[in-house]
């Protein structure tokens, strides 16, 4: 499955960053964050995902635990715009070279701004997708960050966070 590599598989080793793969059946259609964790044995807290938001033109990556959930508000602040809203699934590959799934960090067609959740920082590695479904890599975040020119951010919504509940004037107590 690991025989042929992918654009981020090349990359990491043009620029002579170790990394590990892990490959999965992806045959049963689970390809969510939690079940990739459970089919490669890796804790769900060490598995992240990437997900490509937008201001107009302008793209930007984010990569956040599977598990969370990515609050727009503050991956607006991160990348310095008003607003930012997700990529429509229909121009992902066409912006990136990847498909849902399989949507690696390392290796779309452009460098866009890229941001990893802070939680990151704490762990010696973690899983990023490798740019195919059915295989995740794994590397240190900081070796991710040094790859892809990515900023660490606070990117995903916490538990007591408003978020939208008070723009519709919506208040919790």
């Amino acid at each position: 499955m690991a025989e042929t590599k992918t654009n981020a598989m090349r990359m990491l080793e043009k620029s002579k960053t170790p990394y590990n793969i892990f490959a999965y059946d992806a045959e049963d259609g689970q390809i969510h964050g939690t079940a990739v964790a459970g089919k490669i044995g890796k804790p769900v807290e060490k598995v992240y995902k990437t997900l490509v938001a937008h201001q107009g033109l302008a793209l930007f990556v984010y990569i956040v635990p599977v598990a969370e959930e990515l609050d727009l508000k503050k991956a607006a602040k991160a990348a310095g715009v008003k607003k930012v809203e997700m990529l429509p699934l229909k121009d992902l590959q066409q912006h990136t070279g990847y498909i849902r799934g399989g949507c690696s960090p390392v290796g779309m067609k452009k460098l866009y701004p890229t941001f990893i959740d802070s939680r990151a920082e704490g762990l010696d590695t973690f899983l990023v997708s490798a740019g195919r479904i059915g295989l995740q890599m794994e590397l240190t975040p900081q070796q991710l960050a040094a790859q892809v020119k990515g900023k660490f951010a606070s990117l995903v919504r916490e538990v007591g966070d408003e978020g939208e509940m008070e723009d519709e004037g919506i208040r919790r107590f």
